[in-house]
């Protein structure tokens, strides 16, 4: 059942899913649609299924998903092969974690590891710059320990 984010208890189970770019304008109202869409049906079965989503800076999809689900393998993966199909839809990268989310002002950039440690090497970013960590476990992480200081995050070996 999708619920209010705040209705989500803080030990929710948290998915992250950074998007290689920003979906545009015309793609948000279509894409909030189909999420909202996908979770009303993913587990309309189970009446103590509590979910819920953050589409946050026009790029990040985040599942909430209460802790006291039972979340089975076949459930997860119905959850990626639903954003494999948005990979295909809107022609973008949702399920590679292994690039760095930061924000270089009030935007946020996408890149490489490669690219982000030369960026980090010439001083285009620095210790302060926010990252933010994908492979954070639960609401309460997202909440506090998403966007952090580089040298608050694991990133901080790249210095």
């Amino acid at each position: 059942m999708l619920v209010d984010y705040k209705d989500v208890s803080e030990d929710a189970r948290v998915f992250i899913y950074p998007c290689n770019r920003k979906f545009y304008p015309q793609e948000i109202d279509e894409l909030t649609k189909k999420i909202t869409d996908f979770i009303t049906n993913w587990k309309s079965t189970d009446d103590n299924f509590k979910v819920s989503y953050q589409f946050l800076y026009n790029r990040f999809i985040i599942f909430l998903v209460d802790e006291n689900v039972n979340l089975t393998n076949k459930d997860i993966d119905l959850q990626v092969s639903f954003i494999l199909k948005l990979q295909q839809e809107y022609e973008v990268e949702l399920l590679d974690k292994m690039n760095v989310c930061f924000k270089q002002g009030e935007f946020v950039q996408y890149k490489d590891v490669k690219e982000f440690k030369k960026l980090l090497k010439s001083r285009s970013v620095n210790d302060k710059t926010i990252v933010f960590d994908n492979l954070i476990q639960t609401k309460y992480d997202l909440e506090n320990f998403w966007e952090v200081p580089i040298t608050e995050s694991w990133y901080n070996r790249f210095l």
